[in-house]
This record gives structure tokens, C-alpha cells and sequence, in this order.
């Protein structure tokens, strides 16, 4: 996170009380609230703003930078801080209200003792996680350890968040969204409410790997011990296969699988979305659903949705076709991830998925779809018809 100590714009009209402000801008960090007491040194900045414009960061460094706010008894505000033109050769600037304030940010602002949000900025939030298993939570493994210091800084977040004057709620809603969601939006009743805006202005830990079923393209069903990508092989054709969770705000409401296999040689590969959600209910009939890797949106067929064979299930199955280099790109070692987004009648999903494992699986399904035969017209009309007459 970056400090600077910023001027009002060109206006000779609030000269010479032209307003001042804290810029702090980018991720915070351990070293941030250092940097900030290092800065605050040099400055005159008790009673002044900290603007904000910031995708979170350290649980810790967070809560050490808002004491250091509070205790200069610093006013807080989500804003944007642009550059104006020099005038008489000093530098000049003003604040744009669509900022955004994500994820531990929204704690930092807690500690203005008052406390601005305008109503284009964007204020987020989900869950702490570890931070060296964020990229692909439900694939990493976790410690008796990695529990113990989770459970610690939540309750050290709980605390900081009763000492600065906020409600419960706002720990209660970030904790709700696992990092595989899109973070959470809060409204402006809810800003209210939990006390993040004042007066009428307007990485951490997941249980351990769960035994997954995996699908085969005739039917039957591989178990593994782990949620990271695997290669299966199913009639002399390799797959890509993942099995997730399916959340809303955290809340488990089914399972998916999401298999990749052998398309048209050297274009592209064929996509499966298979969903068991617990409910059974008509507004589960699903409408959309969407894969999305590196902003390149997929839009899948639904081929299927109705009520499984248990008790309050309900099945759905969407497929469809994904170019190679868009997949070779998800399959990069530098951290990546791709979205898969549900709508039913009544709501939707977001997953987001990493890439674990994808890479070297990725290579074999390659090498194996490049030594199979290409598939004739009538053989492809033949395996679609296989495939939806399979049992689900």
C-alpha cells in the first residue's frame, strides 16, 4: 500500500482551506502499518481523511494499520485519488467516487471514527484464507496448525471489530463467502447497519480434502482422496476431471463435476457440467450455465435438469465445446483459474476454480487426443446419443 499526503484541485475558492487527504492505494501487507507510522512521522495528519482504494491483504497488517488510524483519530472514506493538471507548479488532485475497498480494506475503513462510503464505491468482502493456498482452495492441504492460526485471527477480527465500533455482522457476512465465491457486495442498508458508514452521509483455512466421486463418460464412478484435477481414462479416451462444491454465500447446497475431453483434433475439447444440488424444487431447473477463462466467456447447452434419484435431488447436465488455446491458457503454471456461473429461476451461482494439477494433465489429454483418430459425423452423432442416454 502506497501513502501520499494530497491537495484539493484547482479551485481558488477554498484557498487557503482547500481540503487535504491521505491517499492509500494498492494491497496491504505485514510491512504496511510501519510504512504508515514511518509516513504519519513526517506529516501532519492527525484528524485527516485515509482514502481508500485497496483489494485487501494481511488479516494482521490490517488490524495494526486501523489502530494506528484510530489512535491518530483519522476519518476514513472509500475514494479514488486522481491526478489533476499542475497549477502554478503545484501538484493538484481530486477524489473519484468509484473506488473499490475489498476484503480486509473493508476493516481498515472500521476505524475512521467517522466513516464515508459515496454511493459508487464498492465495498466487498469474504472470507480470510491462507494466502499461499488462495488460488486453489478446495486442492491444497491443511494442518492441525493452519486451523489453530485461522481460528486466531478471527478472533482477533471479532475483537477489532467490537473495539473500533462496528457490529458483529460484518465479520459474520465475510465469513460466510469461501475464496472459490465472488466476494460479497454490501449494500448501503448494510453498510449502515454494521456501522462501516457513520452518521447520514451518504491467507487462512479450509477442512481437509473430502473423498470425491468422479464421473465416467459410461456411467460408473472413480473415487480419489482429493479435489485437484485428475486424468481418467474411459474407453481408451483420457479426461480432465474436477469434482466442487457448489455454495451460495458459503451455505453447501450440492456438488459438480466438470470434465474436459478429446474434441475436434487440435481445436478444441468437449465440456461436461454435471450437478447434483439438494433441494428437488422447479426454481432449480437451471437456464444458464457459463464457463469463463481469462474473460473469454463459454456459454453451455443444458441438455438436462430435472429431479435425481435420491430424495430432494435435483440433476442437471450442461455441455459444450472449448477452444484448446483457451484451455492451454487456464493450464498455465502462473496462477489461474476459470468460472463456472449458474441461473436457475430464483438464484445464482459463481465458482471460481483453480488450476491444480491442470498442467500436467493437460499434456497427457494432448498427446492422447492427438494420437486418436479423428471422430466421423456419424460417430459424433452416436457417442452425443450415448452420452445423453447415460444414466445420471
Amino acid at each position: 500500500m502506497q501513502f501520499e499526503l494530497r491537495q484539493e484541485g484547482l479551485s481558488e475558492a477554498c484557498k487557503p482551506n482547500c481540503r487535504t487527504w491521505v491517499s492509500a492505494t494498492g494491497a496491504i501487507t505485514s510491512d504496511t502499518p510501519h510504512d504508515f507510522e514511518a509516513f504519519a512521522k513526517t506529516r501532519n495528519v492527525r484528524g485527516s481523511t485515509l482514502v481508500l482504494d485497496s483489494d485487501g491483504g494481511s488479516v494482521l497488517g490490517a488490524l495494526a494499520l486501523g489502530r494506528t488510524v484510530r489512535k491518530l483519530g483519522m476519518m476514513t472514506a472509500v475514494g479514488k485519488t486522481i491526478e489533476l493538471p499542475l497549477a502554478n507548479g503545484e501538484r493538484r488532485a481530486q477524489i473519484a467516487p468509484n473506488a473499490y475497498c475489498e476484503s480486509m480494506c473493508a476493516f481498515v475503513l472500521l476505524a475512521g471514527i467517522e466513516r464515508h462510503v459515496p454511493a459508487e464505491a464498492r465495498v466487498l468482502v469474504h472470507q480470510i484464507w491462507l494466502g499461499d493456498r488462495r488460488d486453489d482452495p478446495t486442492a491444497a492441504h491443511y494442518s492441525a496448525e493452519d486451523l489453530v492460526l485461522v481460528q486466531r485471527d478471527i478472533g482477533r477480527l471479532a475483537q477489532y471489530t467490537v473495539e473500533m465500533g462496528g457490529a458483529i455482522d460484518l465479520l459474520e457476512t465475510a465469513l460466510k463467502i469461501p475464496p472459490w465465491e465472488p466476494m460479497r457486495l454490501l449494500s448501503r442498508e448494510e453498510l449502515r447497519g454494521m456501522k462501516i458508514i457513520t452518521g447520514s452521509n451518504t491467507p487462512e483455512v479450509n477442512s481437509g480434502a473430502a473423498v470425491a466421486a468422479l464421473p465416467m463418460s459410461n456411467g460408473t464412478r472413480a473415487t480419489i482422496q482429493e479435489r485437484s484435477w485428475v486424468t481418467l481414462e474411459n474407453a481408451g479416451r483420457m479426461q480432465i476431471t474436477r469434482k466442487h462444491p457448489l455454495t451460495v454465500e458459503g451455505e453447501e447446497i450440492g456438488s459438480f463435476d466438470l470434465t474436459f475431453s478429446c474434441g475436434e483434433a487440435g481445436k478444441d475439447l468437449a465440456v461436461i457440467y454435471l450437478e447434483q444440488r439438494r433441494g428437488g424444487r422447479k426454481a432449480d431447473v437451471l437456464t444458464e450455465v457459463d464457463l469463463s477463462i481469462a474473460g473469454t466467456s463459454v456459454p453451455l447447452k443444458v441438455v438436462s435438469s430435472q429431479p435425481g434419484g435420491g430424495a430432494l435431488e435435483f440433476d442437471s447436465v450442461a455441455r459444450g465445446r472449448v477452444p484448446v488455446e483457451l484451455f492451454k491458457t487456464f493450464a498455465e503454471s502462473r496462477s489461474r483459474s476459470l468460472l463456472i456461473e449458474t441461473s436457475s429461476q430464483d438464484r445464482q451461482t459463481a465458482i471460481r476454480i483453480g488450476n491444480a494439477g491442470v498442467a500436467r494433465s493437460f499434456i497427457q489429454l494432448a498427446m492422447n487426443c492427438s494420437a486418436q483418430p479423428p471422430i466421423r459425423s456419424t460417430q459424433r452423432s452416436e457417442l452425443r446419443r450415448d452420452a445423453e442416454a447415460q444414466p445420471r
